[in-house]
């Protein structure tokens, strides 16, 4: 991808911003959170916070990351195209992606991708549908799960995911579907932890298919991938959200500042940890990758919790950070 943040036209290489980036997040690991992000009191505060209300309701809104569930499970009632448009209204989400699930691992009651494609007919202005083939239907031969996405892309696919399959993130029938993403130009949508698209602590996996893959647009998800903000990722942290302040950069801006094809997905509670365990990191993190990060919820199920929805008001982004996360990178990789 492009770079399109600050530099972009100033001479500067992007070696030169990604070792801007590094400093900055270096010099922000461990500040105390007080006084950092939502600071009132003054009278420059509160104009500046007024001018913020009034772009953001002028700014469009993409979620990433939402699902619609067939029938009741877990407790949770289903979730129909109707409810997440009307949820959408009610939160100032301009539009959405809706994802696929077909893994026995990524939820109890599975979402296909044909069923998805018929859901969101009636919403084309709306609904962005996304469709995903687990890679064990490879068994069925690489023409079958060809076939399939070309059947998919014909009905309005615009990426794949969400791949949530109980496979390692580098095993050559996952591998397959990265080349049949490249061959149709389609971003793809990742779920990353201790039972889906698995890695090894430090994600040494994970960064030789985004480094074999070069023409693939990667979106982050999950545990796993959150885990890696920081330094001190234990084994145990890849199906869970760690806690603290973050001393050190980990391998998630790392990788961010390596590949201009990866993406972080701030959806989920994996997300809004990675954020919040130390907002005065998290403030700077979202300042220095904001060309590479992506707002996102996850929402599932009428009535669910998502945190998501403050993040314009917990944290203090100038327009050009707000619309690169809020729309702008979205809208560059999709098809």
């Amino acid at each position: 991808m492009d770079e399109h943040g600050p530099g972009a036209d100033d001479g500067s290489t992007a070696d030169d911003r990604r070792t801007t980036r590094r400093r900055t997040l270096e010099g922000a690991a461990g500040i105390a959170a007080a006084g950092t992000i939502g600071g009132t009191g003054s009278v420059g505060a509160d104009q500046r916070q007024t001018q913020r209300d009034d772009d953001l309701e002028d700014e469009p809104l993409v979620d990433a990351h939402c699902h619609l569930i067939p029938e009741e499970t877990l407790g949770r009632e289903p979730l129909s195209a109707d409810d997440l448009v009307a949820w959408m209204d009610d939160n100032g989400i301009d539009r959405a992606v809706v994802l696929a699930l077909d893994s026995p691992e990524s939820y109890p009651v599975l979402a296909s991708s044909p069923w998805i494609l018929e859901q969101v007919e009636p919403y084309p202005e709306r609904l962005l549908p996304f469709c995903t083939i687990d890679p064990r239907t490879l068994v069925y031969g690489e023409d079958a799960a060809e076939e399939l996405l070309e059947r998919y892309v014909e009905r309005g696919a615009r990426g794949f995911g969400e791949l949530k399959a109980g496979v390692a993130i580098d095993d050559s029938r996952a591998e397959r579907i990265y080349e049949l993403g490249a061959e149709h130009e389609l971003p793809i949508l990742f779920h990353t932890d201790e039972k889906a698209m698995m890695d090894e602590v430090g994600l040494p996996r994970l960064e030789d298919v985004v480094a074999s893959f070069p023409e693939v647009d990667f979106l982050a998800h999950a545990h796993g991938w959150w885990a890696h903000v920081a330094t001190d990722v234990e084994e145990a942290d890849l199906g869970d959200y760690p806690d603290g302040e973050i001393d050190e950069p980990g391998r998630v801006p790392e990788l961010l500042e390596r590949y201009d094809n990866l993406y972080g997905d701030l959806s989920g509670i994996s997300g809004w940890n990675a954020l919040t365990r130390d907002p005065a990191f998290g403030q700077v993190f979202l300042e220095a990758h904001s060309e590479q990060l992506i707002f996102g919820t996850d929402y599932i199920y009428p009535g669910q919790a998502v945190p998501q929805l403050e993040l314009f008001d917990r944290f203090d982004l100038d327009r050009s950070a707000r619309e690169a996360i809020r729309y702008r990178n979205l809208e560059d990789v999709l098809r």
